[in-house]
C-alpha cells in the first residue's frame, strides 16, 4: 500500500500524542493563533468605505490592500518555510505570530495609502507557515486516527473570526477608527503567542531539517497535484463570494441592512463544514476529498437557481460557507504526501487557497463583466469544481501507477 494513501501516516517525526488534557491546551493556543489571522484578514473587507475616506483614495483603490495581503501569504509560505527548516516549531509558531502582530500594529500607523499596502504584505507573510506549522504541531500532539479533527480544531480559529472576531474588529473599527481593528488584532496576537509559549510543548526540527530538504517537496508530483486540487476546485467558492453582496441586492431583492445577516449565515456555514469535513478526512482521506468536490459543485449549480429568492440565497450562501470543509482534509493529504518536507508542503496549502481565492474572484469578474450576470459566478464556480474533480482523479490514477510500480512482482 503507497503510505501517501494512509490516514494514520505521521505528520511529525519529532512529536508524539500528547494527554487530552495538553492537547486540548495546545490546540487552543494555536486556534487563539488562527483567530487573529482570520480576524486580520477579513475585517478590512468590511472596513474599506472608511480606509478610503482617511486615505483620500477610491474604495476600489482602498481594496488593493486586500489583494497585498493575499501577496504576502503567496510569498511567505514558501519563504518562511524554507528558511526556518532547522527552528523547532514552537520558538516558530511564536516567532510568526509576533511578526503578524509587529505588521498589524504598523498597519495602524500608515501614514498612507502606499505604506499601508506596503505593510499589509508583510502582515500577509507569517499566515501560511504559522498555519501549516500548526497543522503539523497539532497533527503530532493528536490522539491516533484523529489527526484531520486536530487541523480542523487549529481551523475552527480561522472559520471562527469570521463570526466573533471580525464584528467585533469592525465595530471598533466603526466607532474609533479603522486603525483600531488592526490594534485589536495585534492584541489578540501578542496573547497567542503567551498562549503558544506556555501551552504547546518543545518540538524540535525533524533530524535532518534542512532548507534543501524541504524543496525537496516540490519534486513530489502529488504535491503539486494536491496543491492543484485546493487552488483550483476551491476557487468556485471565492468566484460566488466574492459578489456576494451585488448578487444578494440586485438579484435575490435583499435590502442592504440585511445583508450582513445572510453574510453571517456565510460564516457558520465555515464552522459547520469545517468540523464536518474533518471528521470525514479522518475516517476515509481519498474518498473525503472526491465527495467534496462532488458537493462543491452541486452547491455552486444551485446556486444559480436559488439566488432569484432571498430566502433560498441566505441558504444557498450558508452551504457555500460549508465548502471550507476541504481544507482540513488537503492539509492531511499533503502531510501525506510531502515525506520529510513536511514545513513546506503544509504551509504551501494556504498558499493555494489564497491561489483560489485570486483565480475565483477574477473569473468571477470576467464573466459579470462579459454581461452574463450576477449568478453568472454560480457556473463559473461550476467550472472550477469540475477541474478540481479532473485533477483530482489524475492524482488518484498517479498514485493507483506508483502502486502497481512499487508491488514486488
Amino acid at each position: 500500500m503507497n503510505p501517501s494513501f494512509s490516514a494514520d501516516a505521521s505528520a511529525s517525526p519529532s512529536s508524539a500524542p500528547a494527554s487530552p488534557a495538553h492537547f486540548l491546551r495546545a490546540v487552543l493556543a494555536l486556534g487563539v493563533g488562527g483567530f487573529a489571522i482570520g480576524t486580520g484578514e477579513f475585517v478590512i473587507m468590511g472596513l474599506l468605505p472608511e480606509v478610503a475616506q482617511d486615505l483620500g483614495v477610491s474604495i476600489p483603490q482602498a481594496g488593493h490592500v486586500i489583494s497585498a495581503y493575499a501577496l504576502g501569504v503567496v510569498v511567505g509560505a514558501p519563504l518562511l518555510a524554507v528558511a526556518a527548516a532547522g527552528w523547532g516549531r514552537r520558538a516558530l509558531l511564536m516567532a510568526l505570530m509576533a511578526v503578524f502582530a509587529l505588521g498589524n500594529f504598523a498597519s495602524a500607523a500608515a501614514p498612507g495609502y502606499v505604506s499601508l499596502n506596503a505593510l499589509r504584505l508583510f502582515s500577509g507573510l507569517p499566515h501560511g507557515t504559522y498555519f501549516g506549522v500548526a497543522a503539523l504541531v497539532a497533527a503530532g500532539l493528536a490522539p491516533p486516527g484523529r489527526r484531520a479533527r486536530a487541523v480542523g480544531l487549529v481551523m475552527l480559529g480561522l472559520t471562527g473570526a469570521t463570526l466573533v472576531g471580525v464584528p467585533i474588529a469592525a465595530w471598533l473599527g466603526q466607532h474609533w477608527g479603522w486603525r483600531a481593528a488592526f490594534v485589536f488584532v495585534g492584541v489578540i496576537a501578542l496573547l497567542a503567542v503567551a498562549m503558544i509559549r506556555r501551552d504547546v510543548p518543545h518540538i524540535p526540527a525533524a533530524a535532518g531539517a534542512s532548507p534543501l530538504r524541504e524543496l525537496g517537496a516540490l519534486r513530489r508530483k502529488q504535491v503539486w497535484l494536491t496543491l492543484g486540487i485546493g487552488a483550483i476546485g476551491f476557487g468556485g467558492m471565492f468566484s460566488v463570494f466574492s459578489y456576494i453582496k451585488p448578487t444578494l441586492v440586485e438579484v435575490s431583492g435583499l435590502s442592504v441592512g440585511h445583508v450582513p445577516f445572510v453574510l453571517a449565515l456565510f460564516g457558520v456555514g465555515m464552522v459547520a463544514g469545517n468540523v464536518v469535513g474533518a471528521r470525514l478526512a479522518d475516517k476515509a482521506l481519498m474518498p473525503t476529498i472526491g465527495g467534496l468536490l462532488v458537493y462543491a459543485l452541486g452547491v455552486l449549480l444551485a446556486f444559480v437557481p436559488a439566488a432569484h429568492h432571498w430566502a433560498s440565497a441566505a441558504l444557498g450562501v450558508f452551504f457555500i460557507g460549508t465548502m471550507v470543509a476541504m481544507g482540513p482534509a488537503l492539509q492531511i493529504r499533503l502531510m501525506d504526501v510531502a515525506g520529510d518536507a513536511q514545513t513546506l508542503a503544509a504551509a504551501l496549502n494556504h498558499s493555494a487557497f489564497n491561489a483560489a481565492n485570486a483565480l475565483g474572484a477574477w473569473l468571477g469578474g470576467m464573466s459579470i463583466a462579459a454581461g452574463l450576470g450576477w449568478t453568472s459566478t454560480g457556473w463559473v464556480g461550476a467550472l472550477l469544481a469540475l477541474a478540481g474533480l479532473g485533477i483530482f482523479a489524475w492524482a488518484l490514477a498517479d498514485a493507483r501507477q506508483a502502486d502497481g510500480a512499487a508491488a514486488p512482482r
